[in-house]
C-alpha cells in the first residue's frame, strides 16, 4: 500500500461513497465493501462482523473466508480475537494470529491459513456495532497507515449501520431501532405512563460521512471551532468573580483551544471525512478512553465529550431545539439536572434515565410532579429515537421501547384499572381520615415547588408536612437573594390558603450538591458534611434563609424544622439561631409570626435515644423515614445491591418507630412520619398501628393510603405485628399481607 494515508484513505473513501450511493440491498452493499477494502489494501481477507445482539457478533460479509460461514459464524464478546476487539473497543494488530493470546479457531471459516490479523472496532459514541477485520497469509504487522485507513472505513461503516444501510437476511442485519426492546432499571418514582420518546440530547444524524471537498470541510470545521471558542470565552466572562466556576470553565476552555484535538480532526478530514464525521470520530475515541480512565481523567474526557456535542450541533444544526416536545412526551436522557428538568415543566408523561440515583435531584423533582421515573435503564439513550413509542412502568422499574400490540394492550388495561382506582379515591377526598376503630389520622403532602401547591386542594391533604426549600437553591447558578426567597415562600403560604406549611431549612450535601458550591470529596457523603452540619458551620446562608421565612410569614403562623439532627445540641443551637432572628426582625419593625413552631427531623437512630429534654424542647418532630431506614439497616439507599434487602416492616424497625412515638407522647410533642414509605398503603397502615397520627406523602398517594386506613382496625393490625415479633419473625409483612387478604 502507498505510504500517504491522506491520499490512500481519500481514494478508498471516495470508492466507498460510490458504494453507499448505489441502489443495493444491505447484504449486497456489505459484499461490495469487503471486496473494495480487500482490493484497496491488497490483503487476502476482509470481513465484517456486526452485533447480532448486545452480547453476540455475527459474520455478515467476507472476502477470503469460506462464504458458507456468513450468518453462521457467531461469537460472544471477548471470544477470539474478533470478540476481544469488540469487548475492549481497541484494535488488535498481530503478525501471528494463532499464537496471539485469546485466539480461537473457527473451523467453518477456513481461516487457519491466514497469519496476519488486524481488527478494528466499528463503534459510534461508545456503542458497539461490530468489528472490521483484514487478514493475510503473509506473517506481518499492518502499517500505521493501514491501521488508520481501516479505522476511517470503520467510522463510515458505523454511520451507515446507524442509517440502516445494511438491512437484510440474518439476525445481525435486522433493521436497527425497529424491534421491541425491554429495559430493566430502578424505580425512581412509582406510576405508569404511555407516550413517545423525547431525547434530551437528540442523537446527531450524519447522513454523509464522506467528503469530496477536503478544503471546504476544513473551512467549515475551523469556523465552527472559532464559534465554539467564542462561546466558551463568553461563559468565562460571565463567570468572573466566581472562583470555583471560573476554574471549571478554564479547564473546559483548555480543551476548546487544544491544538492536538483540532489537528486530529483536520487529519481525519484530509483522509476524506466530512467535518461532522471527523468530530464524531474523535468523540468516539474519547468515549472509548473514558471507560477505563481514572475518575479525574474521566471528568476531563467528559468535558471533551461536551465540547464535541456542542461542535456537532453547530455543524449540523441538529440539537435539543430541533425536535418539538410532543404532548405525550416521555423524557429520555443519560442524566439530567433539576434545572434542566424543571425547564420541561409538568407536561412530561414520564422520565427514563440511563444513570441517576433514587436520591438525585431529578428524582426529587419527578416525585414532586408525581410522574413515573425509571433510573439506570442501561442502553436507553442508544436504543431510543425521538418519537419511538414507549411504556414506562415505574412500579416495576421496567421500560418497554417500541412494544408490540400485545404488550401495549396489557399495559393500557393496567392504566385503565389505575384510573378507575383514582376515581374511587376522588370520592373520599373530603372525607375525614378516621380508622374503623376511631383513630383520627392527619394526611399531609410533601412539596418542593410552588407548582406543587395546586395539588393541595385536589389531593385532600390537610396541609404541607414537608416543603423542601433546597430546590430553589439547586436550580440556580448563584445563591438566591433574600428578597427572592421571601417572594417564593410568601407565594407558597398564599397558595396554601391558611393550611399549615412546614418549611424544612436547606438540606444540601450528600447527593444534593449546589451548582455554585465546590464539591467536598468525602469517603461517605451520606454520613458527612450535610444539612444542619453545613448550616451551623456556615451560618450566613442559614441566617438569610431564616430571615426570608420569617418575613414571608408576614405575621401569619409559621412552622420551620431543621434537617438531619443527630444530637440534642445541634437542635438547641439551630433553635437559638432562629430565635435570635425573630428578635432581630422585631427590632427592625418587621412583623413576626403570630405562632412560631420550631421542629426537628429525626433521621438518625441516635436522636431516638436523645435526652428527654430534646423531645420537650422541640415543638414537633418529623420522622425522616428515608434516611432513618438507611442508617438503621446500614444500607445505602443509592446502592441497589443492598437497598432492597431491608424491609420497612421489619419488626425491629417498627419497634423503633413505636419507641419514638412513645417518647414524643410522654413529652407531649406531636410527631409525624415523612418519606416514601408513608405513601405506601400497607406501610402507612403499620405506621398508624405503631401510634403515628400524622403522615406526609406525595399528593397522589393520599387517596390510596386514606382508602386502606378508613377500612382498617389499628388495634387488630398492631396485634398482628406483635404476634410476628413474639413468634421470632424478622418481618411482619407476611403476616400483615395474610391478614389483609383474609379481610
Amino acid at each position: 500500500m502507498p505510504k500517504s494515508k491522506d491520499t490512500d484513505s481519500r481514494k478508498l473513501l471516495r470508492r466507498l461513497k460510490a458504494v453507499m450511493a448505489e441502489e443495493a440491498q444491505g447484504q449486497e452493499r456489505l459484499d461490495r465493501i469487503v471486496d473494495l477494502v480487500a482490493d484497496s489494501m491488497r490483503t487476502d481477507v476482509c470481513s465484517i462482523y456486526l452485533n447480532r445482539d448486545a452480547d453476540t457478533l455475527e459474520l455478515c460479509a467476507t472476502r477470503g473466508l469460506n462464504a458458507d460461514a456468513v450468518h453462521v459464524t457467531r461469537m460472544r464478546l471477548g471470544e477470539g480475537l474478533v470478540g476481544r476487539v469488540a469487548r475492549r473497543r481497541v484494535s488488535i494488530n498481530t503478525a501471528n494470529a494463532p499464537a496471539t493470546r485469546g485466539f480461537r479457531y473457527m473451523p467453518e471459516t477456513g481461516e487457519e491459513v491466514f497469519s496476519a490479523f488486524l481488527g478494528v472496532p466499528v463503534q459510534r459514541l461508545g456503542e458497539r456495532l461490530g468489528v472490521l477485520v483484514v487478514q493475510s497469509r503473509e506473517a506481518r504487522e499492518y502499517s500505521e497507515d493501514e491501521v488508520y485507513a481501516l479505522e476511517v472505513v470503520a467510522m463510515v461503516l458505523a454511520e451507515m449501520t446507524e442509517l440502516g444501510a445494511f438491512v437484510g437476511e440474518g439476525e445481525a442485519l435486522r433493521p436497527r431501532h425497529a424491534q421491541q426492546v425491554l429495559l430493566r432499571g430502578v424505580t425512581g418514582q412509582e406510576g405508569s405512563a404511555e407516550g413517545v420518546v423525547h431525547l434530551h440530547d437528540p442523537r446527531v444524524v450524519i447522513t454523509n460521512p464522506v467528503s469530496d471537498d477536503p478544503e471546504g470541510e476544513l473551512v467549515r470545521l475551523r469556523e465552527a471551532v472559532d464559534a465554539l471558542r467564542l462561546s466558551v470565552d463568553k461563559m468565562l466572562t460571565q463567570a468572573s468573580g466566581d472562583r470555583e466556576q471560573t476554574e471549571v470553565i478554564e479547564a473546559f476552555r483548555m480543551f476548546a483551544y487544544s491544538r492536538s484535538w483540532l489537528r486530529r480532526m483536520e487529519d481525519d478530514i484530509d483522509a476524506g471525512l466530512t467535518a461532522e464525521a471527523a468530530v464524531e470520530k474523535e468523540q468516539t475515541a474519547a468515549r472509548a478512553r473514558m471507560r477505563d480512565a481514572d475518575p479525574y481523567l474521566r471528568d476531563r474526557l467528559a468535558d471533551l465529550d461536551d465540547l464535541s456535542n456542542r461542535l456537532l450541533r453547530m455543524l449540523t444544526g441538529q440539537g435539543r431545539d430541533s425536535v418539538a416536545l410532543p404532548d405525550n412526551a416521555v423524557l429520555v436522557a443519560r442524566n439530567i439536572g433539576p434545572g434542566e428538568l424543571l425547564e420541561y415543566g409538568r407536561k412530561l408523561r414520564g422520565v427514563v434515565l440511563e444513570e441517576g440515583s433514587v436520591g438525585s435531584h431529578a428524582a426529587v423533582v419527578a416525585r414532586a410532579w408525581a410522574i413515573p421515573l425509571v433510573l439506570q435503564a442501561e442502553g436507553i439513550t442508544t436504543e431510543a429515537l425521538s418519537g419511538d413509542p414507549i411504556l414506562v412502568d415505574g412500579d416495576q422499574g421496567v421500560v418497554h421501547l417500541r412494544p408490540d400490540d400485545m404488550v401495549t394492550a396489557a399495559f393500557r388495561e393496567k392504566l385503565a384499572m389505575q384510573e378507575q382506582a383514582q376515581q374511587r379515591y376522588a370520592s373520599i377526598r373530603d372525607t375525614e381520615c378516621v380508622t374503623a376503630d376511631g383513630h383520627r389520622i392527619e394526611m399531609m403532602m410533601n412539596a418542593g415547588l410552588i407548582a406543587d401547591l395546586p395539588s393541595l386542594a385536589g389531593s385532600g391533604a390537610e396541609g404541607v408536612g414537608l416543603f423542601r426549600t433546597e430546590l430553589q437553591f439547586l436550580t440556580r447558578n448563584t445563591v438566591p437573594k433574600r428578597g427572592q426567597l421571601v417572594e417564593i415562600y410568601k407565594r407558597v403560604l398564599d397558595a396554601a390558603r391558611g393550611l399549615p406549611v412546614t418549611f424544612r431549612t436547606l438540606d444540601i450535601g450528600s447527593d444534593k450538591v449546589l451548582p455554585y458550591m465546590k464539591p467536598t470529596e468525602e469517603p461517605n457523603p451520606a454520613l458527612g458534611w450535610r444539612a444542619i452540619r453545613v448550616g451551623l458551620d456556615r451560618p450566613g446562608v442559614m441566617r438569610m434563609q431564616l430571615q426570608a421565612l420569617l418575613r414571608a410569614a408576614d405575621g401569619r403562623p409559621s412552622r420551620i424544622m431543621f434537617p438531619f439532627i443527630a444530637q440534642m445540641e445541634e437542635f438547641i443551637e439551630a433553635r437559638d439561631l432562629l430565635v435570635r432572628q425573630v428578635e432581630r426582625e422585631a427590632a427592625l419593625g418587621h412583623a413576626v409570626p403570630s405562632d412560631l413552631k420550631i421542629g426537628a427531623m429525626l433521621e438518625t437512630p441516635s436522636l431516638a435515644f436523645a435526652p428527654g429534654r430534646f423531645f420537650e424542647a422541640a415543638d414537633f418532630i418529623s420522622i425522616g423515614g428515608n434516611d432513618l431506614k438507611q442508617f438503621f439497616f446500614a444500607a445505602d439507599r443509592e446502592n441497589e445491591r443492598v437497598r432492597k434487602r431491608y424491609d420497612t416492616l421489619n419488626v425491629s424497625f417498627l419497634s423503633l418507630i413505636a419507641q419514638i412515638v412513645a417518647r414524643c407522647e410522654a413529652a407531649g410533642t406531636p410527631v409525624s412520619f415523612c418519606g416514601e414509605d408513608a405513601g405506601r398503603p400497607v406501610e402507612a397502615l403499620c405506621f398508624a398501628a405503631m401510634g403515628l397520627r400524622c403522615l406526609s406523602m406525595r399528593p397522589a398517594s393520599i387517596g390510596p393510603v386514606k382508602h386502606i386506613l378508613l377500612r382498617s382496625n389499628l388495634a387488630e393490625v398492631r396485634d398482628v405485628i406483635e404476634a410476628s415479633r413474639e413468634a421470632g419473625e424478622q418481618s411482619a409483612r407476611p403476616a400483615i399481607m395474610e391478614y389483609l387478604r383474609s379481610r
